[in-house]
């Protein structure tokens, strides 16, 4: 059954913000607006990305990156996203339809996580995990990423845990969501970590030593 517990006043005020900023900055990604600060005053023209979980997101880091892949898993929103970089002459983009085709406790097996394997270690400087299999996907590209390169995950408080505001927040005491998330954790806890929220949905920025 839904629910609205986390309806609250502040909610209400954090959720507004929210919309009125999407508003304003029509095109941005869907992460929260200090990650979207960050991203645009520190990604280069020279940087490799790796997008797991496309949108509007794909052409604003097409545009301030030499190169993207960006990995789909479904169809129907493939094809509008294709449509899209086509009409607006996006050549920088490899842009890859691979289906949810296992559980989510055997995503590492599947064809979209796996997309990470293509990658040299140490040859990307940016990945941004917003899609299907996000433990999965996030555990296989860590390797990829270069020292100094940025991994981001949105909606890091539903998979780490945290002392954030936004609904749906894993809390210290709950621990991360699966045993891979554990592992992810181990392994990055020696990385800079710029975690954002706006109160509706957080974004944590990784940076690799």
């Amino acid at each position: 059954m839904r629910t609205f517990r986390h309806w609250t006043p502040r909610y209400v005020v954090d959720r507004s913000l929210e919309m009125r900023f999407r508003r304003s900055h029509p095109g941005t990604p869907w992460l929260t607006p200090r990650a979207i600060e960050i991203l645009d005053g520190v990604l280069l023209k020279t940087d490799r990305g790796l997008e797991f979980g496309s949108g509007g997101s794909t052409l604003w880091f097409a545009n301030r990156l030499q190169r993207l892949v960006s990995v789909e898993h479904d169809q129907s929103w493939h094809d509008l996203v294709s449509r899209q970089l086509k009409e607006q002459a996006v050549h920088n983009v490899d842009y890859i339809f691979a289906p949810q085709d296992v559980s989510e406790e055997l995503g590492n097996e599947s064809e979209y996580a796996r997309t990470a394997l293509r990658f040299a270690d140490g040859s990307l400087q940016f990945v941004l995990v917003d899609g299907v299999y996000r433990d999965h996907c996030t555990r296989l590209v860590l390797s990829k990423i270069a020292p100094g390169g940025a991994l981001v995950i949105d909606n890091v408080n539903w998979c780490l845990p945290s002392d954030s505001r936004a609904p749906g927040s894993r809390r210290p005491a709950d621990g991360p969501a699966t045993e891979t998330w554990r592992e992810i954790a181990g392994i990055i806890s020696g990385w800079r970590t710029i975690w954002t929220s706006c109160g509706v949905s957080d974004t944590a920025i990784f940076v690799r030593p």
